[in-house]
């Protein structure tokens, strides 16, 4: 029975060599997951259990135990290299084969589609103008590369400061804006056409009475500006602490900027303090034509092209797909794992919220082997294996001992 017993030692032995050699082999695989041996003792069993005389038969290889702690994190350039911070896989598809994994070493095929290097999609939401999910999490995501198309001016807002103590301008002095003095104040900025053309947009601002102001808009390419409001009302009506008691907001305003473009301009953030005229901000929406430069991923997955005009546009956000029992996937190679009955349902969410991990971009995880640990781990099994050859030998020799009995 010893030969048997220790050779099932010899067994055991090997297997623990293989899974550290394993380990170390792929100590740096990104997104690799250590083994460890697992194993149980042999007991022979009778129609009456096992008696307390029973004498074990040896060891087996019971599990190969995967470890599914966090990696170190490599940072990269590329912003397609994604790590997961926390739990999750990506969610890869191939033509409807689905299959999950730590790597993320990802790259733009020709068609904009997100792969890997075999090929393989990366998965994840739609989103909708407010960046919210749309879908299942199941779609694959593409990045478009193109241009974006200008946009007209339609809204623009001013917030500034009007001095109360301005002089008001005689009623007989019409306004001019070539002429200094039929305004106290002016400021501008840009608009775009529907052909993403800059057009200068002046405002000139004039006060006719006691907390009161005309307000007078001129964008390029118009022959007279535009008085603000009602004619016979000031544009802008202050109380006496120097706040607007109009709302400011003025639509349906024709500049030029394209067919059946109206432009709705804000005024509401204006006060009329004992200071000098300021500017503390102007926003318009805007924008010429832009070209495709960048790419970005977010914390919380949002993909976002950039472009050159400024702007950026949310394309979708990636997917983190999760398990009750994630060591229970089945490797199938390539750093990649397939779900089983045994992992339970997949559960598929945004990274960051509930226990899904966050993305890394420009970041790739490094496998979690420990070599120091594991050239220990390679030691033991080799004093285990050096052992159980030992008592084989002793085993024969006793044999022969026996054998030679006369």
């Amino acid at each position: 029975m010893s030969f048997g017993t220790s050779l099932t030692g010899l067994n055991a032995a090997q297997s623990d060599l293989d899974i550290t050699g394993n380990n170390i082999a792929n100590s740096n695989t990104t997104g690799f997951k250590e083994s460890r041996a697992e194993f149980a003792d042999l007991f022979s069993f009778s129609n009456l259990g096992v008696t307390s005389l029973s004498i074990g038969q040896g060891v087996r290889l019971q599990n190969v135990g995967q470890q599914f702690n966090q990696g170190q994190f490599d940072f990269t350039e590329n912003s397609l290299d994604l790590g997961i911070s926390g739990n999750g896989f990506f969610r890869m598809s191939d033509d409807g084969d689905v299959t999950y994994t730590r790597a993320g070493a990802f790259q733009l095929d020709r068609d904009g589609w997100i792969t890997n290097s075999a090929g393989k999609r990366l998965t994840g939401y739609n989103v909708d103008e407010d960046g919210n999910n749309v879908g299942d999490g199941t779609q694959e995501l593409r990045v478009q590369t193109g241009n974006v198309a200008p946009s007209a001016t339609t809204e623009a807002s001013v917030q500034a400061n009007l001095d109360a103590g301005a002089e008001v301008i005689d009623e007989e002095d019409a306004f001019d804006p070539s002429d200094t003095a039929t305004y106290n104040e002016s400021t501008s900025t840009t608009f775009f056409d529907s052909q993403g053309n800059q057009r200068t947009a002046n405002f000139f601002f004039r006060k006719v009475d006691d907390n009161k102001w005309d307000v007078h808009a001129q964008v390029d390419g118009l022959d007279e500006p535009v008085r603000l409001g009602a004619d016979d009302d000031p544009s802008l009506e202050f109380d006496g602490n120097g706040v607007l008691e109009s709302d400011g907001i003025f639509e349906n305003l024709d500049f030029g900027l394209g067919e059946d473009e109206e432009v709705e301009l804000d005024f509401s953030e204006i006060t009329q303090f004992g200071s000098p005229f300021a500017v503390s901000d102007i926003n318009q929406n805007g924008f010429a034509a832009g070209e495709f430069s960048s790419l970005d991923v977010e914390s919380d997955g949002t993909i976002f092209a950039r472009y050159t005009n400024g702007q950026s546009e949310s394309l979708g956000r990636v997917g983190i797909t999760k398990f009750p029992s994630q060591e229970n996937l089945q490797p199938v190679g390539d750093t990649e794992w397939a779900d089983t009955f045994e992992a339970g349902e997949p559960v598929i969410g945004t990274p960051g919220t509930s226990d899904f991990g966050q993305i890394e971009s420009g970041a790739l995880e490094q496998a979690n082997v420990d070599i120091s640990e594991q050239l220990v781990n390679m030691i033991v099994a080799q004093r285990n294996f050096s052992a159980n050859a030992k008592m084989i030998s002793t085993e024969d020799q006793i044999t022969q001992e026996i054998l030679n009995i006369r």
